[in-house]
């Protein structure tokens, strides 16, 4: 049986329905990623709780943080996010049949599931048993078990690093069939592709606590001039990669962060920083400012501060914050832009007051 249309109780009823049933199961864990420069960490998929094979994991390698939890670079656009959700690969048929039949018996059975929750329940039954569909998504017949080994149900998989919950949760179409090498349909705009991993990359990417050199380093003078500078040698690009790699599907893209500038903030008003605006551009060199070297003491540096008062018995909160270029490139010769990202340390610096020498 084929329906021509969505049934009209369906949409909040069966999204109701789909979180009880399938949202809760271990496969739907975003989190879980390498550590450190160089690190690989696996996530590829294995057994869950229930001891069916599970394969909606992504595995991150390179500069990423260790724990699974956001990285360190904040975006220089307020507006970009990472993807609050996605679709991706999750059972294949057999799998599948055997997790959502048990899940649907036990919703049918709990006390209280009747009426539009109920009525949903039979009709997602209906969904992957009898081939009851509505426009552009078919039914399956018996979860499509015929076809095991020849493609997986894709679903929904929730960001865990998204604070809204109704962003989180806009995934909510039914866990649908994509077959082996082949791309899920295109009304499934969120199914997982090159870019969303790179942007998931970009997500947990982990900057370095690149410390900036000083002269003087953390003592200095009223009215005297401190230099700043990054030296080329620890100030290189860095790199994050994001895969998924399952049975018919396998994907990649590594996104890169490439330094363009170090801002100045002095702590306090009083203060001047060179240049006036406080970014001090990259050199032809990829280093950023010039080392202090003896003699220059009356010179303007290219990339440094002067603080006007002293800070008394406490201290001032110099903070640099470096500028980074975003680029991703991914499988099919995808590629792109993301909004560049910026990092900032703090450092504490003493500013004395120049003794008078009385005669």
């Amino acid at each position: 049986m084929k329906e021509v249309r969505r049934p009209l109780l369906a949409t909040a009823a069966l999204a109701l329905a789909l979180s009880t049933l399938v949202l809760a199961g271990p496969a739907y864990a975003a989190t879980g990623v390498g550590t450190g420069k160089g690190a690989d960490t696996e996530q590829s998929g294995g057994p869950d709780d229930t001891g069916i094979y599970a394969s909606a994991k992504i595995q991150y390698s390179g500069s990423v943080t260790k724990d699974g939890s956001k990285g360190n670079v904040t975006s220089s656009d307020v507006n970009w996010t990472p993807p609050p959700c996605w679709y991706a690969p999750y059972l294949g048929a057999k799998d599948f049949k055997k997790k959502m039949s048990e899940q649907i018996e036990s919703a049918k059975n709990t006390p209280g599931m009747g009426g539009t929750a109920g009525a949903a329940i039979g009709e997602m039954q209906r969904h992957y048993e009898d081939e009851y569909g509505w426009t552009d998504t078919p039914g399956y017949k018996d979860y499509n078990v015929e076809k095991d080994g020849e493609g997986m149900f894709w679903a929904a998989v929730e960001n865990p690093d998204e604070p809204d919950v109704l962003k989180r949760s806009s995934c909510n179409d039914l866990p649908f069939w994509v077959d082996n090498g082949e791309t899920p349909p295109a009304r499934y705009e969120e199914a997982i592709n090159p870019k969303i991993l790179a942007a998931l990359a970009y997500q947990h990417m982990q900057l370095p606590d690149t410390k900036v050199s000083l002269a003087p380093e953390t003592v200095t003078k009223v009215n005297l001039a401190t230099w700043a500078w990054l030296d080329k040698a620890v100030f290189n690009e860095v790199q994050a990669t994001a895969a998924i790699n399952v049975p018919g599907f396998s994907i990649r893209s590594t996104t890169t962060a490439k330094p363009l500038s170090l801002k100045l903030e002095p702590g306090t008003p009083d203060a001047s920083t060179f240049p006036a605006s406080g970014e001090c551009v990259i050199n032809a060199d990829h280093s950023i400012g010039e080392p202090y070297a003896q003699g220059k003491s009356d010179e303007i540096p290219p990339c440094g501060l002067k603080y006007l008062r002293s800070s008394g018995n406490g201290t001032f909160k110099l903070r640099a914050t470096i500028t980074w270029e975003i680029t991703w490139t991914g499988t099919g010769n995808a590629g792109g832009n993301f909004p560049n990202g910026t990092f900032g340390t703090t450092q504490d610096i003493t500013v004395q007051e120049i003794q008078a020498v009385n005669h």
